[in-house]
């Protein structure tokens, strides 16, 4: 929920031009145009509806207006509710804040973000006795205030609020900056994990399980329920198949355990014996879990052998382990991708780890994303900085060339506090460009300075070619790709998440190699054999273009060589690992 001062000084000249006022919607619009496509957003001001004379004062102290509620973002609508603001009253933060958390759901974790110019002229209610009713009692209501312009007693009762139900305060002197900081703040209150797809319903049994083509879906999957899914690859093709859950935030339980397995079977159900599991042991933390699995089966041609050669698989997915206090269902993320063969794989593979560089210049900050649907692009080598509030788990992308490796570390800065209530498990994990969970550190954050990995430099990987899937090393055959690869960071909640507050993170990266050709697929893929193969009866496609033939997970594109000219191919994303 955004909370937008329109009290009378807004009308004051902003440095930059204009108003304050006509700088503020400036900055909500940069932030309604970039917002994820499920951000539940809503809209509230104060100030609007009475002048600022002492006449007014008992109706201005009411007068908080709720323009949009929290909903699914309608972007024409909010834009039209910002246009049409003029600020005029008082500024009463404290009613404006209890309005804003009765318009929020009542469970779960809800944020506000405040951006005023200037001082509650209102009290009471006092701002900060309101801040500290949203969050104790297990409200669960972050507050993020901006102090726009701002003098420093304004500052101490923004911050005040901000650090007393565990959020941030972030000034903003101008307008230029209010751009840039509001967007950002406002991401980092979205982020929590929204599951994305088009709809599919997965079956109790192979024989009528719906064919998926490359894309990503969306289905629900219950406790210990087993889904099926049909896909006709082509032969030679290799296919790759992930599922991914996302667990709510609960009462900290460290042997919350759920376990998400994938089967692969063949021609009329034949068991492939093609077995992943990924296991997440805090689920309580709100993780998402997610198991992949690469499928080579149709590279090898057969006339007799189900698992064999070109036609349709079938890959389920079951929740198999469920913690005590699980939902009853989840929403489950699929996401699908066929990959063409070769006709020139391509240079050698190369097992070496690439060096971690150690970052120059100054740092960029960064907000991370909720999933690994709107991960945040990392622009190559450097430091970058973003601030996690306990109990967040959040997502960065980083574009990995044929010929090139990735390394990086994630370091928790220091916090003021000691003690029991300021401990968080920490985690960071590495994914492929098809979700496979590549590498993964864990430790503990006590709020001193800590960084992962905690006993080498860096998280790295081989130089991305396609011929490491000849390997035996697991994590030398899984960098066969290029494209986007993937980096979550977690902070998990604390014993007291308000006492223990926001820890400042530094990601440093180093992209090493130099790009080289990669593999040259076929130009055109074989159509899927359909002697012995069960057919599916019902058919689901993603919405574009069903021709693409790599499809892999999350928002990015590959550009293949094929027969002289450019494929594109959109690739999909997101991810989780063994023990969580």
């Amino acid at each position: 929920m955004l909370v937008l001062d329109a009290s009378g000084s807004m009308l004051a000249p902003d440095p930059g031009g204009g108003t304050k006022m006509d700088a503020a919607k400036s900055a909500v619009r940069a932030f309604v145009d970039t917002a994820p496509e499920q951000a539940q957003v809503g809209l509230s001001v104060y100030g609007t509806g009475t002048g600022s004379t002492d006449a007014e004062q008992a109706a201005g102290c009411r007068d908080v207006s709720v323009l949009r509620a929290p909903e699914t973002i309608d972007r024409p609508a909010l834009t039209t509710a910002v246009d049409g603001i003029v600020p005029r009253g008082y500024t009463p933060i404290g009613t404006a804040l209890r309005t804003a958390a009765a318009e929020l759901p009542t469970e779960g974790p809800r944020s506000i973000v405040l951006v005023s110019d200037g001082l509650d002229t209102c009290a009471p209610p006092d701002p900060c006795e309101v801040a500290r009713e949203l969050g104790g009692n297990g409200a669960e209501i972050v507050v993020h205030a901006i102090g726009f312009g701002v003098d420093d007693p304004s500052r101490v009762q923004l911050t005040c609020i901000a650090e007393t139900t565990g959020g941030t305060y972030t000034d903003a002197a101008d307008g230029t900056a209010l751009e840039q900081v509001l967007p950002r703040v406002s991401k980092a209150a979205l982020r929590d994990y929204a599951s994305e797809g088009d709809r599919v319903e997965g079956t109790a049994s192979y024989q009528d399980a719906p064919v998926l083509a490359a894309g990503q879906y969306l289905d629900t999957i219950g406790q210990q329920q087993r889904r099926h899914y049909a896909v006709d690859i082509p032969e030679g093709a290799t296919a790759y198949f992930a599922g991914t859950v996302s667990f709510p935030r609960g009462e900290n339980n460290p042997r919350s355990n759920n376990v998400l397995q994938q089967r692969v079977f063949g021609a009329e159900g034949r068991d492939c014996n093609a077995f992943e599991f990924e296991q997440a042991t805090r689920s309580t933390d709100g993780v998402a879990l997610t198991v992949a699995k690469e499928w080579k089966g149709a590279t090898e041609a057969s006339d007799t052998d189900g698992c064999k050669g070109g036609g349709r698989y079938y890959f389920t997915l079951e929740w198999s382990s469920v913690a005590d206090g699980a939902p009853e269902s989840l929403p489950l993320e699929l996401n699908v991708a066929i990959e063409p063969g070769v006709t020139d794989p391509g240079p050698a593979a190369d097992p070496a780890p690439v060096a971690f560089v150690e970052p120059s210049g100054p740092s960029t900050p960064v907000t991370g994303g909720g999933s690994l649907n709107v991960a945040t692009e990392l622009g190559g080598s450097g430091s970058y900085t973003d601030t996690l509030q306990r109990g967040e788990f959040v997502f960065y992308k980083v574009k990995v060339d044929w010929g090139q490796g990735l390394a990086y570390r994630v370091r928790y800065l220091e916090t003021p506090g000691r003690g029991i209530e300021h401990v968080s498990s920490i985690d960071t994990t590495l994914y492929t460009p098809y979700r496979k969970e590549l590498d993964r550190e864990f430790g503990v954050y006590t709020g001193t300075a800590t960084a992962l990995p905690t006993n080498e430099p860096a998280l790295v990987t081989p130089e991305v070619r396609y011929r490491n899937r000849e390997s035996s090393a697991p994590d030398v055959a899984a960098v066969a790709m290029a494209g986007w690869y993937y980096i979550a960071v977690k902070l998990a909640p604390a014993r007291d998440d308000a006492v223990a507050g926001p820890v400042p993170v530094e990601l440093d990266l180093a992209v090493t190699g130099t790009p080289e050709p990669g593999p040259t697929f076929r130009a055109t893929a074989p159509e899927p054999a359909d002697e012995g193969r069960t057919d599916a009866t019902t058919s689901a496609e993603p919405a574009g273009d069903s021709t693409v033939l790599v499809t892999a997970l999350a928002i990015a594109a590959f550009v293949f060589a094929v027969g002289g000219t450019a494929a594109i191919v959109v690739l999909r994303k997101r991810g989780h690992r063994r023990h969580r």
